[in-house]
Order: C-alpha cells, then structure tokens, then sequence
C-alpha cells in the first residue's frame, strides 16, 4: 500500500512543472527573469541598451493557454532562460491591460490601445526590437521580428538566437524558417547542443 501511494505521489510531482511562473494579480505568469519598468518604451530601448541587451515585449493575457504551455515547457529550459535574463531585455504587457505605456513614437496610451495600434491579435505575442531606435515610428513598425504564438524551446531557442545574432538584416539566403531548419537538422547530427 505504501508503495502505491510513493508511486501516485511521485507521478503527481513529476507532472507538475518544476519551475512553473507564478501568477500574478492580473493574472499574468511572473518570471524572474521579466523586468519591471514604467513601460515608456524608449527608456526601456536605453536601458536595455546600456546593459548591452536587446528589448523585447511579451505581450500575454489572463487565462491563455498558450502563455501558459509557453511559461511551463519552453520558458524553463535552461538555454532560454540563460538568453533571456543574460542578453535580453524582456517588458510583459497586458493584451487587455489599463497600465499607460509610452510607445517608441512618444505616444501615451493603455497597453490594449496598443495591442490594437501595433495590430497584436494572439498572445502570447514576442516582439523583438532593433539595435538602433527610430523615436518617430511605433514599436511594431520598426520590430526585427515578431514571434505570435506558443512554440516549442527548440524554436524559441532559435528566434533568441537568430534575432542576437542580426540574421533578419540579410534574409536573401537565409530567412528564419531556413535558418530554423538548418539548426534542427544541425541538431540532429549533434553539431550544436
């Protein structure tokens, strides 16, 4: 009976994520590795920049599935989450959210008027910045990529890569969906981890 019980325990903790995000009281997942800012977007582009790292917003909303799935099985991995406090600036935002931001045109205005303005339709929705900020355009008019949607760590492990790595300023040979695929089949042959 004992040995039942240990073994219905340890199916019950080997099911729950180790390291599963805490909600927050919008209802959000909170990692450590998030910043908190006033969410002006061109102080967020400076700071980033003067800590040698690459802004990035992650737009998510209460109750998503796939922030959840994102929070749970993706975010984790060690090599995502090594990019993610090491080399990037990440800024949650709410989709339905009333918190004022200042976009990178200097407007002011709630985070789901911006959602609306930068035309963001799913969450969890990844918005990665450039190196160099033009103030007189909004933030997804001047994003190198943007991620919508729940992916795997292999795939999100490559966007972090591909983006650090200024792939997008030469997609002729190798646009990401090609890069992606060189990095699984790369993989694969064991010649990256």
């Amino acid at each position: 009976m004992f040995k039942a019980i240990l073994a219905a325990a340890a199916a019950v903790l080997l099911a729950v994520p180790l390291s599963a995000a805490e909600l927050g009281d919008d209802g959000l997942h909170k990692e450590d590795w998030m910043r908190e800012t006033f969410k002006d977007l061109r102080e967020d582009f400076h700071e980033a920049q003067g800590e040698g790292k690459r802004l990035m917003i992650i737009l998510e909303q209460r109750g998503c599935i796939y922030c959840k799935e994102m929070h749970e099985k993706t975010f984790p991995d060690p090599r995502i989450r090594a990019l993610l406090k090491d080399r990037y600036f990440p800024v949650q935002m709410n989709l339905h959210g009333d918190t004022e931001i200042v976009d990178t045109d200097g407007e002011a205005l709630s985070e789901k008027a911006a959602a609306r303005k930068w035309r963001i339709l799913f969450t969890p929705t990844m918005i990665f910045f450039p190196t160099e900020l033009d103030e007189s355009r909004p933030a997804i008019d001047q994003a190198v990529a943007v991620m919508p949607g729940a992916f795997s760590p292999g795939t999100t492990f490559d966007m972090l890569t591909w983006v650090l790595e200024e792939r997008y300023e030469d997609q002729s040979e190798e646009d990401f969906q090609r890069y992606h695929a060189r990095m699984i089949r790369e993989r694969a042959d064991g010649k990256t981890d």
